[in-house]
């Protein structure tokens, strides 16, 4: 049994009391049925953690923590209809199971309600909560624009890249423990900390997503292997391979990557590019360096260090899960 499990305990509690369900079902049943997939909820977990490392009122945190899940939901459910991707937590997508119209409208209803989740904040609360969640919303939004420019885009730096996963996964990562400290009436730098705690383990996450895509076990991956290199996705690891690469290298991995197939031949050719480059393993030592500096930021936060704990746990089952 993980520690967390109380704060699962909590989240789960809070989406009975705030059921989805209601008519028309054609537009909210899509909405319940990302909810209940098999997600592992961690973002709302995270902005309980964020309002307990202070001391706050649980209770009192529960709906905005579920206005965290509900827009990250929101979002996925409009990212698979862009990625056109048929398996979401190894289920059936939402616009596959009801179709893209609906599942757009859906979205959107999940976007509305998240916000209705912190309508009960005391109104400076309220001000200073609404103003984060919109500021990483727009973010979301043009980490989400990059990722799709560097389709196209034929050089894409490292910069470039972290910047985008930044935007795209770390800054809700981050908003989420800001949130819940906030809540709990944490100092301003206290909440800053938390904060690029949070951005930093966010990156760390994403970039473990990168490497569990091509090299994590089936089992537990629950969505299409290899799906980044299928969909010519310019990952860390593709641009770590181009950056390593000798000409013929270069030019066999231009050439997957120009290439829009489902041939197996293409995860294989690249796959075995990428492990003779090491790349596998130099991602491996990124991911270790972006979650080394979360914790400095996290060890600067000025509450005792057994109340770290739960933290502390938090990166352990972000960065070391295999699926």
């Amino acid at each position: 049994m993980s520690s967390l499990d109380k704060f699962h305990d909590l989240v789960a509690q809070g989406l009975q009391e705030n059921s989805l369900i209601n008519t028309p079902k054609e537009l909210y049943e899509p909405m319940d049925y990302i909810l209940n997939i098999g997600g592992k909820r961690i973002r709302p977990v995270i902005v309980l953690l964020g309002a307990d490392l202070f001391d706050g009122d649980l209770q009192q945190v529960i709906k905005p923590s579920l206005a965290v899940e509900f827009f990250h939901n929101f979002s996925l459910m409009h990212d698979d209809i862009m990625d056109d991707a048929p398996l979401r937590r190894g289920k059936t997508t939402v616009h596959e199971q009801y179709g893209v119209n609906t599942a757009i409208l859906s979205g959107d209803a999940l976007l509305i309600r998240s916000y209705e989740m912190l309508e009960d904040l005391e109104p400076e609360l309220f001000k200073k909560v609404t103003k984060l969640f919109t500021k990483t919303a727009k973010e979301l939004c043009e980490g989400q624009q990059w990722d799709i420019n560097f389709e196209t885009q034929t050089n894409v730096s490292y910069e470039d890249y972290i910047k985008m996963i930044s935007f795209k996964t770390g800054v809700l990562v981050g908003a989420s423990l800001q949130i819940g400290a906030l809540i709990a009436g944490a100092k301003e730098e206290d909440a800053e900390l938390i904060y690029q705690y949070g951005l930093n383990l966010g990156i760390a996450y994403q970039l473990k997503d990168d490497y569990l895509d091509v090299f994590g076990n089936l089992e537990h991956l629950g969505k299409k292997h290899a799906g980044d290199i299928y969909e010519n996705k310019k990952t860390i690891l593709y641009i770590s391979a181009l950056e390593a690469a000798n000409k013929e290298e270069r030019d066999e991995l231009l050439f997957w990557y120009n290439m829009n197939t489902d041939n197996i031949d293409k995860v294989y050719a690249v796959e075995k590019i990428f492990r003779k480059l090491n790349v596998n393993k130099k991602l491996s030592t990124l991911i270790r360096e972006y979650t080394n500096k979360a914790h400095q930021y996290l060890d600067k936060i000025d509450v005792a260090d057994d109340k770290k704990v739960y933290l502390r746990e938090l990166s352990e089952l972000l960065i070391d899960r295999q699926g």
